[in-house]
């Protein structure tokens, strides 16, 4: 037989196996799958072929809401189009787009051999401290290198609109509060509405990555960056914002806890937040002297998406009914609306 005895939900054997064997050069039966990263956004299946040769396979999550998040297709150019630019991505191997195959698109690529650094404790274990330094600096740099890529010049010009970023952000995720949320919030009113008077003036569109934090990273023993990962929110627009939420998400050795208590970088060895953006200032060359509007938007936009997640935790679409379960959702929109204000009246 070539198919494995069991795929995990999501792969439909002997479907998937036998799409791989024909589609990717070199992939032979039989195949089997294991789930590395779930949840709400895109699933992502390590693949091991009967020749041991690895690869990756990511499909949408398998109660889809927004099909615009999910986008393989869409995530696949992307990688594809990078592939040659100095932006590290997994080389992409195939997409699949008909849905008799495994009942949504999904796109394989090959599998990267590298560190995830998801939690202090992992941080502390498999990175010294000078590896911790370096993944900072990485970080900081490899971000600098997506916003250096002309988006024409590598096939993405037409990615998204150029113009008009912030303000169509700002739409778009006032838009998801006012369907999901769960109750009055009018921190949330107030920030849309602070925020939509200072939008700074934007520069030329580049790309933004839109989810850019360490564990949507890949990176070595010595913390270089081996793979950017999870490009589903990616389009053209203000880099700002993509340092504004790595400002949101990195909680340095000496910085203050931040809205979510992302306590992964608070080991020795890694930069604070001042440093990183020095650091990013210095290597793009860009004026970071607005960067509070983009912090207090990163904290804004984080609030509407934990709100919407909470709101279908409590309706028990995730299989779960006691609302007290989930009260460290509802917690985590006070608090990142209370800093989004904060920085908000900090801006003139």
């Amino acid at each position: 037989m070539n198919s494995a005895p069991s795929a995990p939900a999501g792969i439909r054997e002997p479907q998937v196996g036998q799409w791989l064997a024909a589609n990717i050069a070199g992939a032979q039966a039989p195949f089997t799958y294991e789930l590395i990263a779930g949840g709400h956004s895109n699933l992502t299946f390590a693949v091991t072929d009967g020749n041991g040769n690895r690869y990756v396979l990511r499909r949408p999550p398998l109660s889809h809401a927004l099909a615009s998040a999910h986008d393989m297709g869409r995530e696949h150019r992307i990688i594809s189009a990078l592939h040659n630019s100095h932006v590290p991505v997994a080389p992409a191997l195939g997409l699949c787009v008909d849905t008799e195959v495994n009942d949504a698109p999904f796109y394989v690529m090959s599998f990267v051999d590298g560190l995830i650094i998801r939690d202090n404790e992992t941080a502390q274990r498999m990175l010294s401290t000078e590896a911790r330094h370096n993944a900072s600096v990485s970080l900081v740099d490899t971000m600098a290198k997506i916003h250096q890529v002309v988006p024409a010049e590598v096939g993405l010009g037409e990615l998204g609109r150029h113009e008009g970023y912030i303000e169509r952000q700002l739409k778009r995720w006032y838009g998801q509060w006012n369907a999901s949320k769960t109750r009055e919030l009018s921190a949330i009113d107030r920030v849309h509405d602070g925020l939509l008077t200072r939008i700074p003036e934007q520069g030329p569109a580049t790309i933004v990555h839109g989810d850019y934090r360490l564990d949507n990273c890949m990176i070595d023993a010595s913390g270089n960056i081996m793979a950017v990962l999870d490009w589903e929110l990616c389009t053209l627009g203000d880099p700002m914002a993509d340092l504004g939420l790595l400002m949101v998400y990195w909680t340095g050795p000496d910085d203050d806890a931040g809205a979510n208590n992302f306590a992964t970088t608070t080991a020795p060895g890694f930069l604070n937040r001042q440093q990183l953006a020095d650091r990013y200032a210095q290597t793009s060359g860009r004026d970071i002297s607005q960067l509070d509007f983009y912090v207090s938007f990163a904290y804004w936009k984080l609030a509407c998406i934990i709100e919407g997640v909470y709101a279908r935790y409590i309706s028990g679409a995730m299989g779960q009914h006691d609302p007290q379960a989930f009260d460290a959702f509802k917690t985590q929109v006070e608090t990142a609306a209370q800093k989004a204000e904060q920085l908000l009246s900090r801006l003139h």
